[in-house]
């Protein structure tokens, strides 16, 4: 196989070899845009006042790139690309996302030490150091990968979050918050990493890769209440909870105000060690009938709100003498879907327990460490993890009696995102931005965002910000932004300092920092001003930020804005297109939303593209462990990355659905089968002939030939249609148009004119005619325009094919213009059905076992629209091989219209009712009004919602003509078509004649012959196939270039035998 093929001095166009190494011109691509600066190039040529913004989210830099980095970063080459070439200055700068719990994580692992206080005794200066080491240790691997995909960034002037700028920005930015009230501190339950010892926010929890599959126990626990005086006896309360390890911290109970409750006598629950009456949800009595016992009954019922301060006996004696305590509450949160129709409470460890325990005035209790270990308070557990703890507390309690029910429940629960241990709910101090102050002004930006898809605006995204809580920003860790908050460390003496810049903090302390790291920053102590004594003195908190505040300050940090670039961000925010992957919706979107908004109040991006995941063939994700999918280096290093972009980018990934690939690469490979090979070959095709002709070709789109009016307009048409999809984001949609355009070059517009590429006449004998002046020149036309089409979408090809015709660099191009090339929609309609009814003739042909080299009789087209096809029967005849063609309005003598009815539209519209009419529909019970509507069963069916369609009658050869269309989907034209069958022996003569020629070339290609090398041909025929070559030996010579024909008894030891149906044949081919 053959790499990148520079042209011959003796030819025009280089001599493409015929088995291509796609990777191997990939490589060469990649070494001559570095030798030339292409890419630098490319930007600097676009004017500096017209610049299209793109914000490249940064990745975590102390890891390898997986599928998910390569799709993202495919759709970040493309977009930039395209826009580019619409004229448009587009800088691309890498970042590099270098704080937060991965990098700890990693460095916690690499250097042997686990949790705040190892770190702390090893030394904050010493972890941050070696954060800082390993968060970069994978830059240049990151580097070759990006390059090697074509994806042009600029890596020299990237961005780091560590950097002392960015991280000014950052600090500007918290400022700015405090100043407009939109920052405060307060203790909170919250997600809790114990594996982390930090909080995580609401959306940490929320992402894709933090719910994992988990066995826990639910517990029913009998709470029993203190005596009233209306109570039939003694009474306790059930409650169902799949947290055991909360039962120790519980303080309440809590029931649905509005819900209807029952007291049940149970003799049964009585000799369980219960009491003989219960009192629990209506609706849960039958979900606890096993436990309540065959001859339990109802004796009261009533409403939740007369349950009201009822007290109960604590479970535990850890807080039995706490304030307001072991009462039960009301509150409109419970509901009577599942468990018993009480909650348990446990303030300290549920957001809706804080809730409800402060507005009643239960103060919350949180008896765990940050470790998550019961603390000294637990004195039964004291140090024990409370997953650990489950079992242990269950046991207690069903020694105790206590114990209704012991069950397990498999469900997803949260993780940690990078410590993979479960979270807890926990109270912590916490600085929060008080995103729900400004909702309203997220929901009116979002409005002004165009998602792709569509639906995300609406749905995933616009649902979250309808439900967004205030976002917890701070995180107790050591490598990250700290929080610019300074307080007085004597509270008789309050203050606090807030800081959003490095004058400022220089202004206070004297000191400037080119560090803001812990623990320099921790360093900087000052006496507190408003204290006259002295004493006391102003120190940071310890905090740092959570590194989505960083990431999402991103847009305006990495320009070190307000201190510089302050006008050009002001002119080129919001930025016009960032991408990533669904989840983000509840990541990076979202704090560049929340960010934007609060900052600036207007939205951060105007258009992104959320794409779905990429899964292994099962459905499963991709995992290193399980090795289920290609490795991405072997496919670039292989097929091409090329390939691989594109079967990425035309996937239904990038309209947020899922991609699944299978593990041996078939699918990239079937990108080079079906999409690389056909621009190839056309490509090919050209240099070939226009260097047997010595004909350098020039962008002319004036032939008359009606071939090349079609080829043209065609062309005219992909601009429009890939520039249109292009503009929507829709990248998926572009590919596939030219999927589409490339049926149409090569399986029509080169196939049919080939005699005209073929026929005699060159540059050097001055005899080349002005036809085949018009088919070099239009197929040139074509290749040029389409090969700027495709440079977004396959750079490396389709520069180095553009080279090879133009001697320029594609990327240094501008976008086709579609004025510049004639349109003709009519033309293109009409000889694009004339391909459909080929196709449909053809299938026909198939179906009964006619070969197309075997002329037949007649095709007859007929429908209301067969006068479109008036004056290309002619290519019609020719491409099915028939002697005439007929075209016809009346098909009554062949087909019928059908009423098809669009199910997935009228089913929700018309429930059960669309089945009795798609029976109608079959059974031909209809009636067309003749205003776009049909009546069928009683229904008025609208346009969108039914389909009406010629279908052949049986029992004669015919087809209803259809046509798939770029996106998949069948169109039917409403025409059919009918072949006659019959094969007189004239007929099959001829056929035995062109079977011959197939042969022939076959040979001829063997041999490795040139296109335009003469033959003497030798056959040795059995006499039907002998006597059909002789009576079409004309059309054999013309057909294979043979100066001489010669027939023989028999072949000899240099023939070549083949087959024509059962008869044997031999021939030889010699160059004359």
């Amino acid at each position: 196989m053959s790499g990148p093929v520079a042209p011959s001095p003796d030819t025009p166009y280089p001599e493409p070899p015929s088995r291509p190494d796609f990777a191997a011109i990939e490589r060469g691509v990649l070494e001559r845009w570095a030798r030339e600066g292409t890419f630098e190039a490319s930007v600097h040529q676009r004017p500096a006042d017209n610049e299209y913004v793109f914000y490249d989210g940064p990745p975590f830099a102390n890891g390898l790139p997986h599928y998910g980095h390569l799709l993202t970063g495919y759709v970040k080459d493309v977009v930039p690309r395209y826009q580019t070439m619409r004229g448009h200055r587009v800088e691309r700068r890498f970042g590099w996302d270098c704080h937060g719990l991965p990098v700890e994580m990693s460095t916690e692992k690499e250097i042997g030490v686990s949790g705040r206080a190892q770190i702390t005794e090893y030394g904050i200066d010493r972890f941050n150091a070696a954060c800082h080491t390993s968060v970069l240790r994978y830059t240049a691997e990151w580097e070759r990968y990006v390059t090697r995909q074509a994806r042009w960034v600029d890596f020299a002037n990237d961005y780091k979050t560590l950097d002392a700028s960015y991280m000014e920005s950052v600090m500007w930015a918290f400022k700015r918050l405090w100043d407009q009230g939109l920052v405060y501190e307060a203790y909170r339950v919250m997600p809790f990493s114990w594996g982390a010892e930090t909080p995580l926010s609401n959306f940490e929890i929320r992402l894709d890769d933090a719910m994992r599959p988990r066995q826990d126990p639910a517990l029913t626990v009998r709470f029993r209440l203190d005596p009233a005086a209306d109570d039939p006896g003694d009474l306790e309360a059930w409650a169902w909870t799949t947290t055991p390890w909360t039962l120790p911290a519980n303080l309440a109970l809590c029931a649905g105000p509005q819900l209807r409750y029952v007291i049940v006598e149970s003799p049964h629950n009585e000799a369980q060690g219960g009491t003989r009456y219960v009192v629990l949800g209506a609706s849960a009595v039958g979900r606890y009938a096993a436990d309540l016992g065959d001859e339990h009954r109802v004796v009261a019922e009533f409403s939740g709100a007369d349950l009201a301060d009822r007290t109960y006996r604590p479970l535990f004696d850890y807080f039995s003498g706490h304030e307001s305590a072991f009462r039960v509450l009301v509150d409109d949160y419970v509901s009577d879907d599942d468990g018993t129709g009480f909650v348990h409470v446990a303030p300290g460890h549920g957001e809706d327990d804080q809730r409800v325990g402060e507005s009643n005035g239960i103060a919350l209790v949180s008896p765990v460490d940050d470790l998550g270990r019961y603390t000294a308070e637990v004195t039964d557990w004291a140090g024990t993890n409370v997953f650990d703890a489950n079992p242990l507390v269950a046991r207690r309690l069903r020694d105790e009696s206590r114990v209704v029910r012991h069950d397990t429940i498999d469900h997803n629960y949260p993780h940690c995102w990078r410590t993979d241990t479960p979270i807890i709910y926990k109270a912590v101090s916490s600085w929060y931005v008080e995103v729900t102050a400004i909702k309203d002004r997220l929901l009116a930006h979002n409005q002004e965002i165009n998602w792709i898809p569509s639906h995300i605006r609406d749905g995933q995204f616009g649902k979250w910000l309808e439900g967004a809580r205030d976002w917890s920003i701070s995180r107790n860790r050591f490598w990250g932004a700290p929080i610019p908050v300074w307080r007085s460390d004597d509270p008789a003496y309050p203050r606090t300092d807030v800081y959003g810049s490095l004058d400022e903090i220089e202004a206070d302390f004297g000191v400037r920092l080119a560090d803001l790291h812990r623990p320099a920053i921790d360093d900087l102590v000052r006496p507190n001003p408003d204290d006259p004594t002295g004493a006391s003195m102003m120190r940071r908190v310890p905090e740092v930020l959570d590194c989505w505040f960083e990431s999402g300050s991103m847009p305006f940090a990495q320009v070190h804005y307000p201190f510089e670039n302050k006008d050009w961000f002001d002119e080129h925010n919001p930025a016009d297109f960032i991408v990533e992957y669904i989840p983000q919706t509840r990541g990076w979107f979202y704090t560049l939303h929340v960010l934007a908004t609060a900052l600036f109040d207007r939205p951060a991006f105007r258009n992104v593209i959320c794409h779905g995941n990429v899964l292994d063939s099962q459905g499963r994700k991709l995992s290193k462990r399980l090795r289920n999918y290609p490795d991405p280096v072997e496919v670039m290093e292989t097929i091409g990355a090329d390939p691989l972009r594109w079967y990425l980018m035309s996937s239904p990934v990038l309209r947020g659905g899922e991609l699944k690939i299978a593990e041996d690469g078939s699918g990239i490979a079937d990108v080079v089968r079906l999409v690389i090979n056909p621009i190839w070959n056309a490509y090919a095709f050209f240099c070939r002939y226009a260097n047997v002709d010595g004909y350098t070709a020039s962008e002319r789109s004036g032939a008359t030939g009606l071939l090349d009016r079609y080829a043209i307009a065609k062309t005219r048409s992909l601009v429009d249609l890939v520039t249109e999809r292009l503009d929507a984001y829709d990248i998926a949609g572009a590919c596939h148009e030219v999927v589409a355009f490339m049926d149409a070059l090569n399986n029509w517009y080169i196939r049919r004119s080939r005699d005209r590429f073929w026929a005699p006449g060159s540059v050097e004998a001055g005899t080349l005619s002005d036809d085949k002046r018009d088919a070099y020149d239009t197929l040139y036309t074509v290749l040029t325009t389409l090969l700027r089409l495709t440079a977004p979408l396959l750079p490396m090809l389709s520069d180095e094919l553009y080279r090879g015709l133009t001697g320029r660099d594609v990327h240094l191009a501008d976008w086709p213009d579609a004025a510049a090339l004639p349109a003709d929609p009519n033309l293109v309609s009409a000889m694009d059905e004339t391909r459909a009814v080929c196709s449909a003739a053809l299938g026909l042909r198939e179906e009964h076992g006619l070969r197309t080299r075997l002329p037949l009789a007649t095709l007859t087209v007929a429908g209301e629209r067969s006068a479109a096809l008036a004056g290309l029967d002619g290519l019609i005849r020719d491409e099915v091989n028939v002697r005439e063609v007929i075209v016809t309005d009346d098909s009554s003598a062949l087909g019928e219209q059908v009423l098809r009815p669009n199910a997935r539209v009228l089913g929700p519209l018309l429930g059960g009712e669309v089945q009795a009419v798609i029976k109608a529909a079959k059974a031909g019970e209809w009636t067309d009004n003749g205003d776009g509507t049909v009546e069928v069963a009683h229904h008025t069916l609208r346009e969108g919602q039914f389909e009406l369609a010629l279908a052949p009658i049986e029992g004669q050869a015919a087809a209803a003509v259809r046509y798939v269309d770029a996106e998949g989907r069948v169109v039917d034209l409403g025409l059919v078509a009918a072949l006659d069958t019959t094969v007189t022996p004239e007929l099959e003569a001829e056929g035995l004649a062109r079977d011959l020629i197939r042969l022939v070339q076959q040979t001829r290609k063997d041999l490795d012959l040139a296109i335009t090398d003469r033959i003497a041909l030798d056959l040795a025929l059995p006499a039907p196939i002998d006597a059909a070559v002789r009576r079409h030996e004309g059309a054999v010579r013309d057909a294979v270039l043979a100066t001489s024909v010669t027939y023989l008894d028999a072949g000899g030891d240099d023939f070549v035998s083949f087959t024509v149906g059962a008869l044997p044949v031999a021939l030889r081919v010699r160059r004359s």
